[in-house]
């Protein structure tokens, strides 16, 4: 290796600029998520559904962290081996996140639904209302750990195959379609609890979405 003048790659930087976009789009669809849940949780249950709201994005942070970490500290390790064609590795690879992300996630899950109330009671103790509606948001809502974690590893799965379009696409309709989707639609079948539904179905929704680009990218990238 030895050190050259560097060159304006214009080209480079686009392509690397859309092969990040993916999560680019997660985190602008959060501001917009956030502010549609807050607009339903007025109508439906007024300020303390606000409140409940804010305390999971909390919790949700901690626990969809893990994943979060796990998906980025992987990235780098998938993308040189796909580089490097070491399809072995990418198969290894592949096989052995899915089956750490199933552990974690019902451990996370079963965890989160065990300590719903003593989670809630850490913000809300001095409220015995907003402290069961809380509780119950919180339980309703931690089933999406079991597979939020699966989606986030799969978009950034594909950002590190250089297949930012599929990675993109996985993010745009986990974190905007189908939640934005599921909060108008599953509250006037399921009354408030669809609210806190909203994210669950959507994240299943992506499961299949995520679960239909591996299958279908397999034999191009080699690595099932």
């Amino acid at each position: 290796m030895k050190l050259v003048k560097a060159k304006f790659d214009l080209k480079a930087i686009l392509k690397a600029c859309s092969n990040g976009s993916s999560e680019m789009l997660t985190n602008l669809s959060m501001s917009l998520v956030n502010m549609l849940y807050n607009a339903q949780l007025m109508k439906y249950i007024g300020s303390d559904g606000v409140v409940a709201y804010g305390i999971i994005m909390y919790i949700s942070f901690i626990f969809s962290g893990t994943y979060l970490g796990y998906s980025i500290g992987t990235a780098p390790i998938i993308g040189y081996h796909y580089g490097a064609g070491n399809t072995e590795e990418l198969k290894s690879l592949l096989k052995k996140s899915l089956r750490l992300i199933l552990v974690t996630s019902i451990v996370m899950t079963g965890f989160a639904e065990i300590s719903a109330r003593l989670l809630a009671s850490i913000f809300v103790s001095y409220d015995a209302n907003l402290l069961d509606i809380t509780t119950n948001a919180i339980m309703i809502f931690s089933l999406t750990f079991l597979v939020s974690g699966f989606n986030m590893f799969a978009s950034s799965f594909f950002t590190a195959l250089n297949d930012g379009a599929v990675s993109a696409a996985i993010s745009f309709l986990r974190t905007l379609v189908f939640q934005i989707s599921m909060i108008y639609i599953l509250p006037l079948i399921l009354g408030i609890n669809g609210i806190w539904f909203a994210v669950v179905v959507a994240e299943v929704l992506s499961l299949v979405v995520s679960g239909a680009f591996l299958i279908t990218k397999r034999k191009k990238y080699q690595y099932a």
